[in-house]
């Protein structure tokens, strides 16, 4: 019964973070990270999840050299964030940090999108080449017209992020309240500076997707950082350790593509043919 509560609470937490309003009549739908009520089976929990098996423009994706296009008109990604206040929240089914108003914006093909949050995946659900990594941290932006687009990074096992290493007390914190029996605990971090997160990428991913969630709404812009980060093995753990251990491995399995292009945006005129799926043309 304790599980099921956690698990109705988890959705519930999630419809708040990354859907819209118009979607709260899912709440109390169960949904989970394996068996029954596994990803493939979010398609047939609840009417209103149903795009979850026949949307055409599912996430995450394998980002494979073959089905990516490198496409000169796109432009290096414009992120502007300030200093803001935050909350580290367990959300039963992730681990997110809540960022209060002025967080910051992206710019999307000449679209505004505000900074809302971001939550953490372990490991990361976008593959990248075939790879799977430790773990992905999505930053969730929505426009004024309700879309959304996030911003993703993978993290191989390596060195501590930095981030993480200034949250570490407040981590700490979030699992030691789990431990308590509060599995929907929050944490205020106080006044915080983002703009670290704002760093400067030389390459980045670029297609059209869903929510990695239910109800897996569509057309969400989606852009994934280039290059991969690290996190420590201690800190892969510390993202995990509040989540139920139905959930600590929380990543929805690749989806097919069904076409969809994917382009790359990278600062150099010239791109190496091995990285794209772009045929060289025969010279005149």
């Amino acid at each position: 019964m304790k599980i099921m509560m956690m698990i109705k609470l988890c959705f519930f937490s999630m419809s708040l973070i990354c859907i819209a309003p118009a979607d709260a009549q899912t709440e109390g739908v169960v949904f989970g990270y394996k068996g029954k009520n596994g990803p493939n089976q979010w398609g047939h929990l609840n009417p209103h999840f149903t795009t979850c098996a026949v949307g055409k423009l599912q996430s995450p994706i394998d980002i494979q050299r073959r089905q990516i296009f490198y496409n000169h008109k796109l432009n290096s990604i414009h992120r502007e964030y300030y200093f803001t206040n935050a909350t580290l929240v367990n959300h039963v089914c992730n681990v997110a940090m809540f960022f209060g108003e002025g967080a910051g914006d992206v710019i999307i093909e000449n679209k505004n999108y505000t900074l809302l949050q971001m939550h953490w995946h372990t490991p990361s659900e976008h593959h990248l080449h075939g790879v799977q990594y430790a773990a992905e941290l999505h930053m969730v932006h929505q426009a004024k017209d309700g879309s959304f687009a996030v911003v993703a990074s993978l993290f191989k096992i390596g060195t501590e992020e930095p981030f993480l290493s200034q949250m570490k007390e407040k981590l700490v914190k979030l699992k030691e309240e789990r431990l308590k029996g509060n599995h929907t605990a929050q944490v205020e971090v106080g006044r915080i500076d983002t703009r670290h997160i704002e760093r400067k990428t030389r390459k980045y991913y670029r297609y059209i997707g869903s929510l990695t969630t239910p109800p897996c709404s569509e057309n969400v812009s989606w852009t994934i950082l280039g290059k991969v980060r690290s996190m420590s093995k201690e800190q892969v753990e510390l993202l995990r350790s509040p989540l139920d251990t139905s959930f600590k491995n929380n990543s929805r399995p690749c989806q097919p593509l069904n076409g969809r292009r994917v382009e790359m945006f990278h600062d150099h005129e010239r791109v190496d043919k091995k990285e794209t799926g772009n045929k060289k043309k025969k010279p005149n």
